[in-house]
């Protein structure tokens, strides 16, 4: 199977937070979307991988993906090696999605910087015919990067609107994560009330700057291109 698009995340939950919305807005629209989670988020003071990958599974339903994957790299011990760059090269060759989504380049969480420059760095690799993995080279057409605790001025944002309700579903499919006045775990810097509000505020406030009601925003490390100017809105 090919991909149009594969998301990928250092975390369980990190592509619901950072592009959830522009995920189910392309999979309404017919297209292939796949996730791949670098780590199981074993270090995770709430929850266990167990229960992290069923919550996966139940999030990927919410959005409509065609498939997730687990690297199972170590959390916040991974490292951008030769080792972690292969087992990422192998995943985009065998699925040739055309564009990847993947962490912010710099970030609160430090698994997030370094996912972010493994998978860039793999995205290129993958593309090199002398590196033999025993399948066929594949270059992503386009890699951007998500926006995620850290606020960042985007490059662009995708309007999203009338999908927001779906990227909130994905994320509270994370039960075990996210806030439940119920729940008898520590509290953690995205367990209250006011972080799955915040994520709906960022939302409407790039919907706002773009003149639609919401938006997900993306940093590019090439500039983006559009075919006539018209495009955009």
């Amino acid at each position: 199977m090919q991909l149009d698009i594969l998301g990928v995340g250092a975390h369980p939950d990190d592509i619901e937070l950072g592009c959830g919305a522009t995920i189910a807005k392309e999979v309404h629209f017919g297209k292939k979307v796949g996730i791949l989670d670098l780590t199981r988020g074993e270090l995770g003071t709430r929850g266990t991988p167990e229960i992290r990958l069923r919550e996966a599974k139940n999030a990927g339903e919410v959005l409509g993906i065609s498939l997730r994957a687990q690297l199972n790299l170590r959390d916040g011990f991974f490292i951008n090696d030769q080792d972690s760059q292969l087992e990422v090269v192998k995943v985009l060759r065998k699925y040739r999605p055309k564009i990847v989504l993947c962490n912010a380049v710099r970030d609160r969480h430090i698994d997030h910087g370094k996912g972010a420059k493994l998978v860039s760095d793999a995205c290129f690799l993958s593309g090199l015919r002398k590196i033999d993995t025993g399948q066929e080279v594949w270059r992503p057409k386009q890699v951007y990067h998500y926006i995620q605790w850290q606020d960042m001025i985007p490059d662009f944002v995708v309007d999203v609107s009338g999908f927001l309700e779906t990227k909130i579903n994905a994320i509270l499919a994370y039960k075990s994560q996210f806030y439940d006045p119920n729940s008898k775990e520590p509290e953690t810097p995205i367990s209250s009330k006011n972080f799955v509000e915040s994520v709906s505020h960022r939302a409407r406030n790039l919907g706002r700057i773009i003149g639609v009601e919401s938006g997900e925003g993306y940093v590019a490390t090439r500039y983006p291109a559009v075919d006539r100017i018209s495009d955009l809105i």
